[in-house]
């Protein structure tokens, strides 16, 4: 199983058109055989969970049972049209636990593996809505130590859903710099222990991935360039 995560930046004033694609796309995707799960996702401003969107950046996903995850053409040739930048990463799912709208979407992964290389984490949730205050006012913090932890390479905010639906895929240089992090770290410790003590998703899910490819380039740089 592979995936292909497309994150899309359109030209300025041009946030329209990226709106206009989330409707666009979506009956192309469900009559696409070659694809067994994908999302339409908009982007946060900094890079993990955010209250502010990015209404120029957008983020496709998608999944296939085998090793070809191709996007429909249709997607290239609106990006171009619309003279967007886009970076691609072809994906390898290698452990993980959860699920999106109920479905383990990446297959049944293990908990761990003994990759180490350098390695992609996606972390989604669904959040009650009555843990929306309590969520929102703890994640700040986390995301400014995120970005200057030792081994981080680069990160996204992406989501389904303003508010509710949210996701972070962060990028490290190796699982024992993002293990370092995720639970050494204080900050982000102590919002570990309070998802769990005050049950704040009604779901979640949380994978790691072998980054097989990276191509193009997003707000003007090549995030894994000399590193694959």
């Amino acid at each position: 199983m592979t995936s292909t995560l497309t994150i899309v930046r359109y030209p300025s004033f041009m946030g329209w058109a990226g709106i206009l694609s989330m409707a666009i796309f979506r009956p192309v995707l469900w009559f696409s055989t070659s694809i067994s799960f994908w999302k339409l996702m908009g982007s946060g401003k900094n890079g993990s969970f955010d209250l502010y969107p990015d209404w120029r950046q957008w983020a496709v996903l998608v999944v296939s049972d085998n090793n070809n995850t191709p996007l429909p053409r249709f997607f290239p040739f609106w990006w171009r049209i619309c003279k967007c930048e886009i970076w691609t990463l072809s994906l390898e799912p290698i452990e993980g636990h959860g699920t999106w709208d109920g479905k383990r979407c990446f297959g049944d992964l293990p908990k761990n593996s003994d990759f180490e290389g350098m390695i992609a984490v996606l972390t989604r949730a669904t959040i009650r809505w009555n843990k929306l205050v309590s969520f929102w006012k703890n994640v700040d913090a986390v995301a400014v130590q995120m970005a200057h932890a030792q081994g981080f390479i680069t990160s996204l905010g992406i989501g389904e859903v303003p508010l509710i639906k949210q996701a972070t895929f962060s990028i490290w240089e190796s699982k024992e710099s993002m293990k370092s992090f995720a639970y050494k770290q204080r900050e982000h410790a102590q919002v570990i222990q309070k998802t769990r003590k005050e049950d704040w998703y009604s779901e979640d899910m949380f994978v790691r991935f072998r980054v097989l490819t990276s191509t193009g380039s997003i707000r003007g740089k090549l995030p894994l360039e000399g590193k694959l």
